[in-house]
């Protein structure tokens, strides 16, 4: 006796299945998914068992906390990199040295939101892996401690200059 698989209005032997879905992919990841995602979540995970779940509608609220508070970390480095500047110290990327001699007024704009980009990027990808070994929230955590070293540097060089 052949085991069958009910489908839509007739029974089907499970040895003449054949796969219908073929190898190209309909689903994309477009900006309007990733808006529409961003407004309406629903999806915590993959569809499939074999599929992954790197990229989600739903994300994690410790992302939310890391995400936040790079983004205020990176406005104190701003800050106090502004306030070490206008007290000698110098800028040492030089990215920014030349904004900072060129365009001084859209030094702490450019940078802030070249931190915010970033960090939307990361944390909509929060699940996916860089070369298949660390997922981009490992990432980000690291992110985090290299800003808050950098931040406690900068504090303890402005008890040192001033």
């Amino acid at each position: 006796m052949s085991e069958h698989i009910h489908g839509d209005a007739q029974t089907m032997p499970l040895d003449t299945m054949t796969e219908r879905r073929n190898a190209h992919e309909r689903r994309r990841l477009t900006l309007k998914t990733f808006l529409q995602g961003s407004v309406t979540p629903r999806r915590r995970g993959g569809r499939r068992e074999h599929e992954g779940d790197d990229v989600v509608d739903w994300h994690e609220p410790v992302l939310l906390f890391l995400a936040l508070t790079i983004l205020l970390l990176s406005i104190a480095d701003a800050f106090l990199t502004l306030t070490l500047l206008t007290n000698g110290a110098t800028e040492i990327n030089p990215l920014l040295a030349y904004l900072l001699q060129n365009y001084p007024g859209y030094f702490a704009i450019f940078k802030v939101t070249l931190t915010s980009v970033g960090v939307v990027v990361l944390v909509a990808m929060a699940r996916a892996r860089v070369f298949r070994i660390v997922r981009v929230k490992t990432i980000l955590q690291c992110i985090l401690a290299g800003y808050l070293v950098l931040v406690t540097y900068e504090v303890w060089m402005m008890r040192v200059v001033l």
